[in-house]
């Protein structure tokens, strides 16, 4: 394949590479000790920073829709006489199985199983728990994480598609710090935290699907579910996504986007009609009326006075809310650095309507056919065993409701493969994403740049894996996302002092 002429940024990429090594080594040398200090490094930001991830994350929900329906509401991520260049159908796809994929099928049917069986706020496997955990559940993948990831979009898009600067996340801040220090130390810095945080963030998801993968490949096929397994399909995944990187955002990331959206929506399907339809569609409507009435109490809870905690038995907040905003924030860089190269042309009010609205009601809608069925069923008989499962194993929840199917082989052979695509697409746009960056803002990064990125992304996966699992993966996710947090309320004050310039 012929080798596109834009040139690396050396400094981004070796400060980059270097951070990333520090830890590969340090994993290699001693695994257990690097276990030991994610776990101090876990309870120091639960107990010292939660607060901060509750607020910000709800300020950016707030920001969002208020600069929609603002003023600046009609001005355009590009220039005036620019028009989308794909098609909302396929914007949808692709912004959605970059932002969401593995972790809707790893947590369909898990989370709100988890939250039904070990209830923060009422009394477990009881009729209000199942309401409570479906609520709990919208709330984590609704409106704040895709606020998240539209933050960043949004300002990307507008300093790159409209004002013309190079597509770096540096560069939303040059009308608060001034082009040269955007072009130094400064920039510099930012950009290559931008790289690490998306390599991290990443590399969590591709943890979470390698072990998903594993578990299914062992309930199917009796192959051992070990971490040396888990280490194998992530090799094999990144040759498969490494192919589907150099055949560019047109070709690769758009076709499987589009077909994983195709499969997703078929499973959906197969589920709703042949499990509790009825229930599942008054659990849908139900749940988003619960999610939409305690949206701002869940935004700002905190369980200052610890009853929650005492009621679930650890950490509840913190291991969830807390962790899951983390979380979203890792994928901030890269999801919204993607989003932003799909969405030259539209509108800001557009963008936040399509961007946060949509992909939040998608999401209420799988939670709702996979997490209301294996509900139903566990109150109507406790013996499935779903609940048991999913406190053991969270991997196994979402295959172990599938054994109670007809087509169940059918049904977990699907939904893995739905995990392999979505594997794909998210570490995919990843790649192309952080080419970008450590290219000086070029569009079209080297293909030898985006597999090296590629290689080292699936690394560091395997070794979030050789030392904890998914302790490993939350931890990583508080350290690298504080920062970026951080960075991006500067980002939004250097937005909206750019934006005050507009003529609307």
């Amino acid at each position: 394949m012929k080798e596109n002429a834009s040139s690396i940024d050396k400094g981004v990429t070796i400060a980059s590479v270097l951070c990333c090594a520090v830890f590969i080594v340090a994993t290699l040398i001693s695994p257990d000790a690097v276990k030991g200090l994610f776990d101090k490094l876990f309870k120091f930001f639960i107990d010292n920073f939660g607060w901060s991830y509750l607020l910000v994350v709800a300020s950016f929900v707030v920001f969002c829709f208020g600069i929609a329906f603002s003023k600046f509401g009609s001005v355009k991520l590009g220039k005036d006489e620019d028009e989308p260049e794909f098609s909302l159908p396929a914007w949808f796809s692709m912004l959605f199985a970059a932002g969401m994929g593995i972790g809707l099928v790893f947590w369909g049917v898990a989370e709100p199983v988890y939250h039904f069986a070990g209830p923060p706020f009422a009394e477990a496997k009881t009729a209000q728990a199942g309401a409570d955990a479906m609520r709990t559940t919208f709330f984590h993948w609704g409106l704040h994480p895709w606020a998240c990831y539209a933050v960043v979009a949004m300002l990307l898009a507008y300093s790159h598609f409209r004002k013309g600067n190079p597509c770096q996340l540096s560069w939303i801040l040059e009308p608060l710090i001034g082009k040269e220090r955007v072009k130094g130390l400064m920039g510099r810095s930012i950009d290559t935290l931008a790289i690490v945080v998306t390599l991290f963030g990443v590399a969590t998801s591709l943890g979470l699907g390698a072990m998903q993968v594993c578990t299914g490949l062992s309930k199917l096929f009796g192959i051992p579910n070990t971490v040396t397994v888990s280490i194998l399909v992530i090799v094999v995944v990144t040759v498969l996504y490494i192919i589907s990187a150099v055949s560019g955002v047109d070709k690769g990331i758009k076709l499987l986007s589009n077909t994983n959206m195709i499969m997703a929506f078929g499973l959906l399907v197969l589920m709703l009609f042949n499990g509790p339809t009825v229930y599942i569609l008054k659990f849908l409507i139900e749940s988003l009326g619960n999610y939409a009435q305690n949206i701002i109490w869940l935004s700002f809870f905190m369980d200052t006075t610890g009853g929650v905690a005492k009621h679930a038995g650890y950490e509840w907040i913190g291991a969830w809310t807390v962790f899951y905003w983390a979380w979203w924030l890792t994928w901030a860089p890269f999801v919204g650095a993607f989003i932003a190269r799909i969405s030259k042309g539209r509108t800001i009010k557009e963008f936040v309507m399509g961007a946060l609205l949509a992909p939040t009601l998608l999401c209420a809608i799988w939670f709702s056919i996979m997490g209301g069925t294996a509900i139903h069923m566990e109150l109507a008989d406790p013996s499935v065993g779903i609940a048991d499962a999913t406190f053991k194993d969270v991997t196994t929840a979402i295959f172990v409701m599938f054994d109670h199917f007809p087509m169940g082989f059918f049904l977990s052979l699907m939904s893995m493969i739905i995990v392999c695509i979505f594997f794909i697409t998210s570490a995919d746009s990843a790649t192309y994403v952080v080419g970008v960056m450590s290219s000086g803002g070029d569009l079209n990064p080297k293909n030898s740049l985006k597999i090296f990125w590629g290689l080292l992304c699936s690394t560091i996966a395997a070794m979030l894996l050789l030392t904890g699992g998914l302790k490993a993966i939350q931890t990583v996710s508080f350290v690298v996302s504080f920062p970026f947090m951080i960075l991006m309320v500067f980002m939004i004050v250097a937005f909206l002092r750019s934006l005050a310039s507009e003529r609307v």
